[in-house]
């Protein structure tokens, strides 16, 4: 019989204590999103998803908003503050209380790489469980510059060294540090203490966490990692990289999940998009967070969704918009130029043209003829309107909330209902037309008259 092994714990470090000046930005630049989740987040959910049992964020002095949004990721996140900016290694060690509690494996990552895999951060965590006391993750670098070498030993890594501090000959190498690092959980600490400054910057690098083990007869791992996916985003520009790549990954798994994207590059998935497979996607469409789609439905093109769920072989669009809480059923049509918020939209109900509906609650096979808006707000609090199913609302009408229309129901084209409308009741609301024969040939004449005066 095969000897079981008990799993093995983790402690993921997150540092998240960067400036990021050249974001030029308010916001902490770890804080900026891409597809729709910020990087730390991103990175929080990677780590998590390798298994870490604990996740420890490093942030900078007086960046609240950083921890909080931590705290939104992981509500069981353990918050630590670097005071001084003394260099990687430091930062990690100002989580020597989280250390200390005896994890088997630590993850160091950064919160401005947010497009390393699961499965990257699982691959260090092999080579922990393999034997080695450090396990780097590494690229093969197009252009080398200003990185940290890989020094290898035939198979061993020896050594990171910084571009400043690298020898001509170890400028040549290509093989490039990553900078996220995994230590094994019984030596990590000694190591981290053991770090000196005796470098260009006078900084205590994580880095030098390979020699240190080394030093002491410590095997160490490599994993290489493709150069796009260990990306770090320092500005603008490669913010803008970074999203491009999530996009196209996105997109990748959505079509090999049974989606058809007729125009991929025009689509704009979010991190938590949900697409069922046979779902259709036309061009120039953008979700946002919290959008789940079922299976067989449409969405026409220049459509934007955000927290909404659309139904089994619904269609929606072109040009509609689906806000928060927006719920449309199986069969229903939303069509151009409507806009849904907080309804729930019933299965066939039909909303086709020119339409807001805002707090609401559609019936089945309910019919809103184009104009239609839900007056929802009154400048200080937000009703309900309810229409039954298989309703028909005129064109061009203002349902005044709160306000029910029962089921069968029709409401006169152009009427303001600000009274309830009982089950297969007809409601008029508009001013009586009066027709006075030949108005308008006299009100010309007579214009024309004052005219020539």
């Amino acid at each position: 019989m095969a000897e079981k092994h008990s799993p093995r714990s983790c402690l993921a470090i997150v540092l998240a204590a960067g400036e990021g000046k050249r974001m030029k930005s308010e916001l902490p630049k770890v804080l900026h999103k891409v597809a729709g989740r910020s990087m730390l987040a991103h990175v929080m959910a990677g780590v998590a998803a390798a298994g870490a049992d604990s996740v420890a964020v490093v942030v900078g002095p007086g960046r609240e908003d950083v921890a909080k949004e931590a705290a939104n990721a992981n509500s069981n996140a353990h918050i630590f503050v670097q005071n001084d900016r003394l260099g990687t290694a430091h930062a990690v060690l100002c989580a020597r209380k989280a250390i200390a509690h005896g994890f088997d494996d630590i993850i160091v990552a950064f919160a401005d790489t947010p497009l390393v895999k699961p499965e990257t951060f699982a691959r260090l965590r092999a080579s922990l469980a393999d034997g080695a006391a450090v396990a780097a993750l590494g690229f093969e670098a197009a252009d080398a510059t200003g990185y940290g070498r890989f020094i290898m030993r035939g198979q061993n890594l020896e050594a990171i060294r910084e571009h400043k501090d690298a020898s001509p000959d170890e400028l040549k190498i290509t093989t490039s540090n990553a900078g996220i690092i995994a230590l094994a959980g019984h030596t990590a600490l000694q190591m981290l203490e053991s770090i000196g400054n005796s470098n260009a910057q006078k900084e205590y690098y994580l880095t030098d966490a390979v020699g240190a083990a080394r030093s002491r007869k410590l095997a160490t791992g490599v994993v290489i990692a493709p150069e796009t996916e260990v990306m770090g985003v320092n500005d603008r520009v490669q913010l803008a990289a970074a999203e491009k790549l999530m996009q196209r990954s996105l997109r990748e798994n959505a079509m090999r999940d049974g989606v058809t994207l007729i125009d991929p590059d025009s689509v704009f998935l979010c991190f938590d998009t949900k697409l069922e497979r046979d779902v259709l996607i036309e061009p120039n469409v953008f979700f946002g967070p919290g959008v789940e789609v079922s299976e067989g439905a449409v969405i026409r093109a220049s459509s934007h969704l955000e927290g909404a769920k659309v139904g089994k072989n619904a269609s929606v669009g072109p040009f509609a918009r689906l806000r928060p809480g927006a719920k449309i059923g199986e069969k229903a049509k939303i069509g151009n130029f409507v806009e849904i918020k907080a309804a729930d939209i019933g299965m066939g109900a039909a909303v086709s043209h020119l339409t807001y509906l805002g707090d609401a609650r559609i019936g089945a096979k309910a019919n809103i003829g184009a104009g239609t808006i839900t007056c929802n707000y009154d400048g200080f609090g937000k009703y309900i309107t309810e229409i039954g199913a298989g309703a028909f609302i005129g064109s061009n009408s203002s349902l005044v909330a709160p306000v029910k229309i029962g089921d069968g129901a029709y409401v006169g084209s152009g009427s303001v209902i600000t009274e309830d409308v009982a089950t297969d009741a007809l409601a008029v609301a508009r001013g009586r037309q009066a027709t006075k024969p030949g108005w308008a040939a006299a009100f010309r004449a007579a214009a024309e008259a004052r005219k020539k005066k």
